[in-house]
């Protein structure tokens, strides 16, 4: 995205029609341009390209294999940007493609959709195009391409083909366009090639593994002459994968993620093929904290002696998109904190001071940065007598929470409709801008302050807004907040710190800017309980309190690394529940506490799941375990697969889930076809609010007949698939409408067949 988002505002600007294709293609060449040049100048001998993306390298690849879904009327040739931004957010007349998250990572990719039928050409020449690029500039790069059995493994079968349709069955047919791009990279001076191969980290079945031994065979005569990289990255590599992948003997050099993948470590130690490269990934890409350069030192020199002083390549564990992008830019940071941090630009500059630590040479920088963190050791949480539940269990309490009117339009217990979360957002006045750009959280005298000099601009826009809602005969509303859903209360909660600009892209333009939990945490006062009161006295209607719960807070967050996840969780957990129970207290009856990213946080390894998911569960249930049986409890979960975690889904012991499914075909319905019964209130997402498309009254009804024929009616709730903030309101009202429209209709059936 560039260090200010330069490529976000040059996209968004496009989408918009402000300017040109010239434009946007302007603004990505001098970004590109950037960066190679501040990878050459800080020393770095293998720079990527390709990395590069308008929205992600998954859906980079399906344009390159010219795997365009018949949907978006693609009739050969070079992908334009028409095509290929329909793809990855719809347009008028043609839905997008699933999108659901990078592994355990908040970044997004657009799910190629495969069907036995699909035909492949060498379709985007964007890796060539780039590779060029970047040679015109000096600069002599490794390309970097999704591997073709990665790119098989994350992809699904179309809509309408058979289930036992596996897109690895078309290996053979992909491999000749990967011949294609690797003749004209060799002919353009490469002499490096990278692939990434993620899915390797994962539990893989033996016929998984021999796509590999099958693919990198293929392609062996055409990689003739290359050195070629096969990059693993985010987990341990299973020993039997380990095993396949150094057996490749197409292959010259591995890469392991040796942050996350200790266990590796010892693979690559017990054995590791003669004559072969190891890219060994020593520092960290996926947090913010600096380098423990003697430790990473140590590494190396144990690899050393096992690979060969020639053949060992420091590098970061994954590729640093998942960082923030440079310290320079970071103005406020109190300096103590700022200089145990590391962002991707540091980290670029850590690599090659290990380098050149490995061979002997000095480096002023090394002993600069080694130093230890002390972590306040005193008030921390003791939570183990937290393991609580609310006292009765859910069917007795359905009876007793049903806030609103028993013949409200939608579904609720089958009459509610709702928002779960945000309207788009209103202009930033000047009651909001204490808590914008990053500063600290204001005092609560300040705050108070600021309630009683500027009160009427936010009443009125609060009212503006519940107007709206209630016009829409939504009945179910709730507050607004300004800015992030995880940086909202990070600051206001203790042991956090924020960034100026140390934004992560999440999706497309979308970009996050992660706070930074370095202490222990705890609520030091109320965060939303005004608001929630406030929006609650200019409505008879039930107002949600809306809260961001535990598990996401934490996976959305640079966390401390100098003790386990869970313990940060728990203490997150128990300022959350202060706040539930506040907000109970203030009269409200209805409290949502998302965990949009417990999914997200599953581990990549099934050996590792149990354990993560009984904290993660727990740590939920540890923020409502104190409230009165009639009030109700929802929480919100977006864009991954859950049906592999509905028991843990259960578990939870909401009394109202809204998950995300249109955009992903109702994929989550075939849980519920396979005879899982869900007896708390369920809402799957009708529409999809990450494309500017405004779905038909018509089509959202189609999806509630879906869902009714495998959910029970007393159970349904109808609401978009996530919170509305990124959309215009030109786009949210006809939208809504339709939704609440298309709620009536349905209502109406259901009656007349009683």
């Amino acid at each position: 995205m560039g260090p200010k988002r330069e490529l976000k505002f040059a996209l968004e600007s496009f989408w918009d029609g402000k300017s040109s294709a010239e434009d946007l293609e302007k603004v990505a060449t001098d970004l590109r341009a950037s960066i190679w040049k501040q990878m050459a100048d800080a020393g770095i001998k293998y720079i990527p390209s390709n990395t590069f993306s308008y929205y992600d390298q998954v859906l980079d690849t399906t344009a390159m294999l010219g795997a365009v879904p018949d949907r978006y009327s693609w009739t050969g040739g070079e992908i334009n940007l028409s095509t290929y931004f329909s793809m990855a957010r719809g347009n008028a007349t043609v839905p997008a493609m699933e999108m659901t998250k990078w592994f355990d990572t908040n970044y997004h990719f657009i799910v190629p959709e495969l069907a036995p039928s699909t035909k492949f050409s060498y379709s985007s020449h964007k890796a060539i195009n780039e590779y060029k690029e970047a040679k015109a500039l000096g600069v002599d790069t490794v390309p970097v391409l999704v591997g073709p059995v990665s790119y098989l493994l994350l992809s699904k079968a179309a809509k309408g083909v058979e289930k036992s349709f596996s897109p690895l069955s078309l290996l053979s047919s992909i491999l000749p366009v990967y011949k294609e791009v690797i003749a004209e990279l060799k002919a353009a001076g490469a002499s490096w090639i990278q692939f990434d191969e993620p899915t390797l980290v994962k539990d893989l079945e033996s016929h998984q593994l021999s796509a590999f031994s099958a693919a990198y065979a293929e392609l062996e005569s055409a990689l003739s002459g290359l050195n070629v990289l096969v990059e693993t990255y985010f987990a341990d590599v299973p020993a039997d994968s380990y095993k396949t992948l150094t057996s490749l003997s197409s292959v010259t050099a591995y890469g392991f993620d040796l942050e996350r993948g200790t266990k590796t470590l010892e693979l690559v130690k017990s054995g590791f093929p003669a004559g072969k490269y190891l890219f060994a990934g020593v520092v960290d890409g996926r947090n913010i904290w600096a380098d423990d350069l003697a430790a990473s030192l140590a590494t190396l020199q144990s690899l050393e002696a096992v690979v060969g002083k020639d053949k060992l390549v420091v590098s970061t564990s994954c590729s640093l998109m998942h960082t923030a992008v440079d310290l320079v830019n970071e103005t406020k940071l109190d300096d103590e904190i700022k200089s145990w941090l590391a962002f991707a630009a540091q980290k670029v500059v850590e690599v090659n001071a290990l380098a050149k630590a490995l061979a002997g040479q000095k480096d002023e920088g090394l002993t600069l940065q080694q130093m230890l963190l002390l972590w306040p050791q005193e008030g921390r949480h003791h939570v183990s007598q937290m393991r609580r539940s609310r006292r009765l269990l859910l069917p007795s309490r359905a009876l007793i929470t049903a806030v609103l009117p028993p013949l409200a339009l939608g579904w609720m217990r089958s009459r509610r409709s709702s928002t779960f979360r945000s309207f788009p957002r209103p202009p930033l006045d000047h009651s909001h801008r204490p808590w914008s750009s990053g500063e600290s959280a204001v005092s609560t005298r300040q705050r108070r302050s600021l309630r009683r000099s500027t009160p009427m601009p936010s009443r009125r826009k609060l009212a503006r807004l519940l107007r709206s809602k209630k016009s829409l005969t939504l009945m179910c509303l709730c507050t607004e907040r300004r800015n992030d859903m995880v940086e909202y209360f990070g600051e206001q909660l203790s042991g956090f710190t924020f960034t100026a600009n140390g934004w992560v892209q999440s999706y497309g333009s979308r970009c996050v800017k992660p706070p930074i939990i370095y202490g222990d945490v705890s609520r030091p006062n109320p965060m939303t309980v005004f608001w929630s009161k406030m929006a609650q006295s200019m409505t008879a209607r039930p107002m949600k309190g809306m809260l961001t719960g535990p598990v996401t807070i934490l996976n959305w967050s640079f966390v401390r690394n100098d003790q386990p996840r869970f313990e940060t969780c728990y203490q997150i957990a128990l300022a959350i529940k202060k706040e539930v129970e506040d907000l109970e207290a203030g009269g409200i009856q209805v409290i949502q506490i998302d965990e949009a990213a417990l999914r997200e946080g599953l581990p990549l390894r099934k050996s590792e799941h149990a354990f993560y998911l009984d904290w993660a569960v727990h740590s939920f249930r540890i923020t409502n375990c104190g409230v009165q049986d009639t009030t109700q409890i929802h929480t919100h979960m977006c864009y991954s697969n859950f049906n592999d975690i509905i028991q843990s889904i259960i578990n939870m012991d909401a009394d109202v889930i809204t998950i995300e499914n249109s955009r992903s075909d109702e994929k989550l319905l075939s849980v519920f076809r396979e005879g899982v019964v869900y007896g708390a209130g369920i809402g799957p997402g009708v529409y999809d609010i990450h494309s500017p498309r405004i779905p038909s009254k018509e089509e959202i009804a189609d999806r509630v007949n879906k869902m009714l024929a495998v959910l029970d009616t007393n159970i349904l709730w109808v609401n978009p698939d996530c919170g509305l903030k990124t959309r215009k309101y030109a786009e949210v009202k006809p939208a809504l409408t339709n939704m609440v429209e298309a709620a009536k209709q349905i209502r109406a059936e259901l009656a007349k067949a009683q």
